[in-house]
């Protein structure tokens, strides 16, 4: 199978392929994606298109999606029409090391219009990091020519990765003491916890590698390990109460986003703080 991971939880289902998705995985995992209506509750001047119309014109401009997410509902009613996320790359970045993604966001029940933001996918870990701050978003209501509005964007996005990348081959030339880890991961678990309230796992757990090659001091690499770890969960901690407990995945894809982009301001703050 060329499915790297497969997951199901209480707040999303998630797919993520080493290969292009067709629309029949996607739609396994996202039938609001195909959704061939939208939700009633909008109005007449809610300009229906298919998010399946959008990636077909997409994917005819050289993107290919490799992840699809969508948001699980307690209504029934509202699984065909609700949030839903693709990463997609294009076709010169399918084979990198570390791949620039779009992130496209849409629903069909009026919670979100279409959105595109600036990802990075890492091979050796299989993370997906959101980059960059709420200023680089690019959204397109549901109204007028909207195919043609997302593929700009697209295209927006794909030429904004030079900063991103900037900054990521900066991170990486940029060497942490043990203590500079720790402090990362500190406020990176203040991130996730707020700051009342307990955190059931330590700096260090966070910045365990989970592999060998992720052993070096970089800031990239330490941002790697925390958002690997913080993301994925999975790690064994204690409650304020003492009680045994593990760390959830962060699948939801709001509390994703707005995660992972905080760890990616962190990180680069710390990279301009050692100049």
């Amino acid at each position: 199978m060329n499915t790297l991971a497969s997951r199901f939880s209480r707040n999303a289902v998630v797919l993520r392929s080493n290969s292009p998705l067709t629309n029949d995985q996607i739609t396994e995992v996202a039938p609001s994606i195909l959704a061939n209506s939208a939700h009633e509750s909008r109005s007449t001047r809610y300009c229906y298109i298919p998010t399946i119309d959008v990636l077909d014109a997409l994917r005819k401009e050289g993107f290919q999606p490799f992840m699809v997410c969508q948001t699980r509902v307690r209504n029934e009613g509202m699984r065909d029409y609700t949030k839903h996320m693709l990463r997609l790359r294009h076709a010169e970045q399918i084979n990198s090391a570390e791949a620039n993604e779009i992130i496209l966001l849409n629903s069909h029940d009026g919670s979100s219009s279409y959105q595109m933001i600036a990802g990075m996918f890492r091979w050796a870990c299989q993370n997906g990091i959101v980059c960059g701050n709420v200023v680089n978003d690019i959204r397109v209501p549901h109204k007028g020519d909207v195919i043609r509005e997302v593929i700009e964007g697209a295209f927006t996005v794909l030429k904004g990765f030079e900063e991103p990348t900037r900054q990521r081959e900066a991170m990486a030339a940029t060497a942490l003491d043990e203590g500079e880890q720790i402090a990362f991961a500190r406020a990176a678990l203040a991130l996730r916890y707020e700051a009342d309230k307990h955190a059931p796992v330590t700096e260090q757990q966070l910045l365990a590698p989970r592999r060998a090659e992720d052993r070096a001091p970089d800031l990239w690499t330490t941002f790697n390990r925390v958002q690997e770890n913080m993301i994925r969960g999975g790690l064994h901690g204690r409650t304020a109460t003492g009680r045994a407990t593990t760390t959830r995945a962060v699948t939801g894809i709001d509390q994703n986003i707005r995660l992972n982009r905080a760890l990616w301001v962190l990180a680069d703050e710390l990279r301009r703080l050692r100049g």
